[in-house]
């Protein structure tokens, strides 16, 4: 990183009492745009940082996939979050119990660990103690449906739910994305479109079909990383009835050990890091329509890319 960035724990002694809202340097997501071009932080950010000496960037949901970016600063980007963005202590351990119990393991298995976890991985082994024939950790896929209701109804697809399931949809967008449904008033959007561009999540039956495309033995252990699959165990049943070894956190974690992430989504999305980012196996995570070629009248769905591997790996 020397090349590239400094990276410090702590703001220089002659700004740590700054006021930083108050002189201008706090930038939020409401100042510059999702998925910004580099330009627009040009113009947005650099004359702050010139003027008062530090910028501090607060709420960002940019991903690091957005394409519009060059490479080298994709690079950059992901190699600053990786070696300066931590985990709170309470989710460190959280995300070391998890682990331990879906691998059935103690020891501390790769490099990646070790980063993630620092000195709050666990030492002793939870749950079952089980290991692969070969005597290493118990293999596990850490699957992201990203079918919670939130995606769901942004996603503005529909999902064979009928009158029903379209009043409960745009119920939450009118509740939780005013600003989306406001667009919307002077346009028309068609579900079927929308599908047939490959914009929509797959359900969690479509998301089966693809892993027993992509070789997904029907016995694979199958972590559902993420918060409440829309349309709860129904919409889930397809899928366990082809991978009947698959479960949720609130199958491994007791209600006491799931307390410090209640009420807390940034908590929850960075267990799911964990989980997606230690994975032995392989991870899928965010599976939408586009990632699909979908053959003739059978029932065949093919990768037409390879699963996007996060950052952090």
């Amino acid at each position: 990183m020397k090349g590239d960035v400094l990276i410090v724990k702590d703001l220089p002694s002659h700004l740590q009492s700054l006021d930083l809202e108050a002189i201008g340097s706090q930038i939020t997501d409401n100042d510059i745009s999702k998925e910004a071009e580099p330009s627009e932080f040009i113009r947005t950010a650099l004359p702050v940082l010139q003027k008062n000496g530090v910028v501090h960037f607060l709420g960002f949901g940019n991903r690091l996939g957005f394409d519009s970016v060059p490479a080298d600063l994709q690079r950059l980007r992901c190699r600053c979050n990786f070696h300066a963005l931590k985990f709170a202590p309470e989710i460190q351990k959280l995300g070391s119990l998890l682990v331990q119990r879906l691998r059935g393991v103690s020891a501390m298995q790769t490099e990646m660990d070790t980063q993630l976890f620092g000195s709050n991985m666990l030492d002793r082994p939870f749950g079952d103690k089980s290991t692969d024939d070969a005597g290493g950790p118990s293999r596990y896929l850490a699957l992201h449906l990203r079918f919670e209701e939130d995606m769901v109804a942004y996603s503005l697809c529909e999902f064979g739910g009928g009158d029903e399931e379209r009043r409960e949809l745009q119920a939450f967008r009118e509740t939780h994305f005013p600003a989306l449904v406001a667009r919307l008033r002077n346009t028309t959007v068609s579900p079927e479109e929308l599908r047939s561009q490959g914009r929509c999540p797959l359900t969690p039956e479509e998301a089966g079909l693809i892993l027993a495309a992509l070789g997904y033995v029907r016995g694979t252990f199958i972590y559902v990383a993420g918060s409440q699959i829309y349309g709860g165990a129904t919409r889930l049943r397809p899928l366990t009835r082809l991978y009947p070894n698959l479960v949720t956190k609130e199958d491994i974690l007791s209600s006491d050990e799931l307390a410090p992430l209640k009420n807390f989504s940034s908590r929850v999305s960075g267990r799911n890091h964990y989980l997606l980012a230690t994975v032995s196996e392989s991870e899928l995570s965010a599976l939408s329509t586009d990632d699909v070629d979908r053959h003739g009248s059978s029932r065949h769905w093919t990768s037409s890319r390879a699963p996007r591997r996060t950052c952090s790996r």
